[in-house]
């Protein structure tokens, strides 16, 4: 049987750890040692919570085994970061699920409207400009085409400005999971990228997504 690495799990802004426990029990089910790494996605930026992260595997992990990486939508972007700072870890594979690799629209309209709501996690991470995937490193991206979330309606105010500018804007553009568009998740050193009829937060309980991000880190491409 082929030995499975132990799974760190991320969660994204406006979390904590627990929100995490669905997918990480699912995980524990198919035989995964699971971590769900908890942070403060308002008050630190990436830098110290990757720091953290860093600082907890050293504590808890045995550098000479590898280690999985899950991050749901800010989690995905603290991974790209932990990778590019802290190379001296064996990394396997890695999933994102919801992340704004390409910065976030969402997040660009609350930052200027009432930046409180998104801490530090915006500069450095939610604006685009996270540290690039180192090469060498299998990432899987999930993303979600369920319009449900606290920021469809400021996406839907988006979507209306992108028509009134062009009228044949392509429906694939608009398409979004109630937070993320579908192509802020999209990066071109993506090892595989899916979408899955969920929403943004829906997609952290949905039993099919479990079993992607897990055919992934099995073997380095989703299920098709």
């Amino acid at each position: 049987m082929q030995q499975k690495n132990r799974v760190i799990l991320i969660h994204g802004l406006h979390q904590t750890a627990w929100i995490m426990r669905p997918l990480a029990k699912r995980l524990q089910t198919a035989g995964f040692e699971t971590h769900q790494y908890g942070y403060r996605s308002m008050r630190d930026g990436i830098k110290t919570n990757s720091q953290r992260l860093n600082a907890w595997l050293e504590s808890n992990h045995n550098p000479a085994k590898p280690i999985d990486l899950i991050g749901h939508s800010l989690g995905g972007l603290i991974i790209r970061d932990f990778i590019a700072h802290y190379p001296q870890w064996k990394i396997g594979r890695c999933v994102t699920l919801g992340t704004p690799h390409n910065g976030s629209i969402s997040g660009d309209y609350i930052w200027r409207l009432t930046p409180s709501i998104v801490g530090k996690s915006y500069e450095q991470a939610l604006d685009g400009t996270v540290a690039p995937l180192p090469k060498g490193i299998e990432l899987g991206v999930i993303a979600g085409n369920k319009a449900q979330g606290l920021g469809q309606p400021i996406l839907a105010y988006h979507n209306r400005k992108l028509r009134k500018a062009d009228v044949e804007t392509p429906s694939e553009k608009l398409a979004h999971d109630g937070t993320v568009y579908i192509s802020e998740t999209k990066i071109d050193t993506a090892a595989d990228h899916i979408v899955m009829h969920v929403s943004h937060t829906g997609m952290l309980v949905h039993k099919s997504v479990a079993k992607q991000a897990m055919y992934f880190l099995q073997n380095g491409q989703f299920e098709r």
